[in-house]
């Protein structure tokens, strides 16, 4: 089959009655794909996160499609709307202001709904502010883990961005325009000073903006941002170096009760102790302790 008869190629192939997840720009509109605009174009109606904004972004495409309310204030309701345009055999579009639905954005109700009640549900993906800031930041070789907005205020606030900071990999967390100083302090609080860290603002719009560096560079830099409570805010703050080692640390604990266990069922103390010692060359107090506390525990 060549790439003309592969469905997959073309930009859009209708599918009756179905769920749409269309991502849209988060800020540059020559971001939308060919095959967003296609589904834009052609399905029944849009169940937008904000009507208004969407209607100008359909009016910028010379879409006219009738908008259904779908946000997080009647997601529950408005997903029962979805369901009934469905059961009629007509198609809609899902999307969000900018980004993907569902992506710190709502959508995964409806789209849950959807999919328990035999409907398809087609991801047409898109633009995205997590893997914008990701690939700009220099910060991700691996694994990172994306956490969206923190809680407004509160003691709650504090907890989970400490707890967030405590992991391993890099942590790509969202804030509003309002709140982008509060970050700053909580971050600074949290001694994040010398963490590497990636800020960026409008990201893919006209006053596009990064600030890399270390926590304190980046604090500094946000502070003299005149501009900084003008625009959406994703960071990409690097990952807890300590917890590497504590890993590494637990791991290497579990390997060293492991051998002294089945050692310790066949030789000597003495003797099990000095084997682990030249096959590891872990130190021979540590060993020793350790294997003094198996036996004692009667293992």
């Amino acid at each position: 089959m060549n790439d003309a008869e592969n469905s997959d190629a073309r930009p859009y192939t209708r599918r009756e009655a179905s769920l749409y997840v269309v991502a849209t720009p988060i800020g540059n509109m020559g971001d939308l794909s060919l095959r967003a605009r296609a589904v834009l174009e052609q399905v029944d109606r849009i169940a937008a996160e904000d009507t208004r904004n969407t209607a100008r972004m359909l009016d910028a495409l010379g879409i006219k499609k009738p908008l259904m309310a779908h946000h997080a204030h009647n997601e529950r309701e408005s997903a029962q709307g979805v369901l009934a345009c469905l059961q009629r055999g007509e198609s809609v579009a899902l999307v969000s202001d900018a980004g993907t639905p569902a992506v710190s954005d709502p959508g995964a109700v409806v789209v849950r709904c959807v999919a328990e009640a035999g409907f398809s549900v087609v991801p047409v993906p898109g633009a995205s502010s997590v893997l914008a800031v990701v690939a700009a930041s220099g910060l991700v070789e691996g694994a990172f883990t994306f956490r969206g907005f923190l809680p407004a205020k509160g003691k709650s606030r504090l907890d989970e961005l400490k707890k967030w900071l405590a992991c391993a990999e890099p942590q790509v967390v969202f804030e509003a325009p309002h709140r982008v100083m509060q970050l700053v302090n909580d971050l600074e609080s949290l001694d994040m000073g010398r963490r590497d860290m990636c800020a960026g603002r409008e990201l893919t719009k006209q006053f596009e903006t990064f600030y890399r560096g270390k926590g304190e560079q980046v604090f500094e830099q946000v502070r003299l941002d005149a501009n900084a409570e003008r625009g959406e805010w994703a960071w990409v703050i690097g990952g807890n170096p300590v917890a590497d080692s504590d890993i590494a640390t637990e791991q290497a604990s579990a390997n060293l009760d492991t051998w002294l266990g089945l050692l310790l069922a066949e030789l000597p103390l003495k003797t099990a102790v000095a084997v682990v010692v030249k096959a590891t060359g872990m130190a021979k107090n540590t060993v020793y302790n350790r294997a003094l506390a198996l036996k004692d525990a009667g293992q």
